[in-house]
């Protein structure tokens, strides 16, 4: 394990590294002037080149991106081009907005899926299998967004019973937050929540096929303890894969709900971010969001050897 970890680190300094070549590189090359935004295009030459030098965007690449690299590693982020604000105050402002959505999304998305998944494996072409079968695609085919408006004219145009935009923390006022969180988190949860079911079905029945399923059965034990204990334990691997993608999505590719919602987190940072060509703003939420992703499949693949002592890293 010891030996693994080693080399899981060493090749996320590397992904970071690319990551920040990739994203400093790209997002220079996005058409627009940020310093024509702050002060319109009505600005005249001399003030543009003097703010242009000013927030450094008259130097090479390289140079800009060494000198971001270096203040990186000091954990400073860089300012804000627009507002003169710290990057790094900005994310942490927005992140537990973003954090509360998502962790709401995958509660939902848990709470439903892995039962609906497993109730369909276990009816297998019955017209329960195929109902399932038949919402699953149905929600996967839905997007995001235009759930998310049709919930707004429902529940809030329509029937008035939740509020259309907002956000209130849910740690100031629980109930009041919870209400702002229901839309949001529900818009998320159909799709995510129909590939978790889906996989969960089929690494179901997969498993079922085992023969030490077939025997357990043969041995008399509880069908229901073989599906809790033995099933589903060993089903889990390819739904926690799915899971990983899952929290890494949703805490950084939530950019089109927050701005629906008007929700205030990272999303909606990048999202405004992006139009105004801020470009510091834009690099440190994306690294972010690597950040995110390559913890969080760390930690799933560390986890695989609970769900399977088959497997072992210290042998590789």
């Amino acid at each position: 394990m010891t030996h693994y970890l080693i080399r899981r680190f060493i090749s996320v300094l590397l992904t970071l590294c690319l990551v920040s070549i990739l994203v400093f590189s790209l997002i220079h090359l996005i058409p627009g002037d940020p310093v024509l935004v702050i002060l319109g295009s009505t600005a005249e030459r001399e003030q543009v080149e003097t703010l242009r030098n000013k927030l450094g965007l008259d130097r090479p690449l390289l140079v800009s991106y060494v000198s971001w690299m270096a203040n990186l590693l000091r954990g400073d982020m860089g300012t804000s081009i627009i507002t003169g604000e710290p990057v790094t105050q900005m994310i942490v402002q927005r992140l537990p907005a973003t954090m509360t959505v998502a962790a709401a999304a995958l509660l939902l998305s848990m709470l439903f899926s892995v039962p609906a998944g497993l109730i369909a494996s276990l009816r297998h072409n019955t017209y329960i299998d195929y109902i399932f079968s038949g919402l699953v695609i149905l929600a996967v085919s839905a997007p995001s967004f235009w759930l998310a408006l049709l919930f707004m004219l429902l529940f809030s145009v329509k029937l008035k019973i939740l509020p259309m935009m907002g956000y209130v923390s849910i740690f100031e006022n629980f109930w009041q937050g919870l209400k702002y969180l229901i839309l949001p988190a529900l818009s998320l949860t159909f799709m995510l929540g129909a590939l978790l079911a889906r996989m969960t079905r089929s690494s179901m029945l997969e498993v079922l096929r085992e023969d030490y399923i077939i025997t357990a059965l043969a041995k008399g034990i509880p069908y229901w303890l073989i599906i809790l204990k033995h099933a589903l334990k060993n089903a889990f691997p390819p739904v926690l894969t799915i899971l990983g993608f899952q929290i890494g999505y949703l805490l950084g590719g939530t950019v089109i709900i927050e701005d629906i919602y008007s929700i205030p987190g990272v999303g909606r940072l990048i999202f405004s971010a992006i139009v105004s060509r801020d470009y510091q703003v834009v690099q440190g939420c994306i690294l972010l969001v690597t950040v995110i992703y390559v913890f969080v499949y760390t930690i799933v693949d560390i986890s695989y050897v609970y769900f399977d002592p088959r497997l072992s890293y210290d042998k590789k």
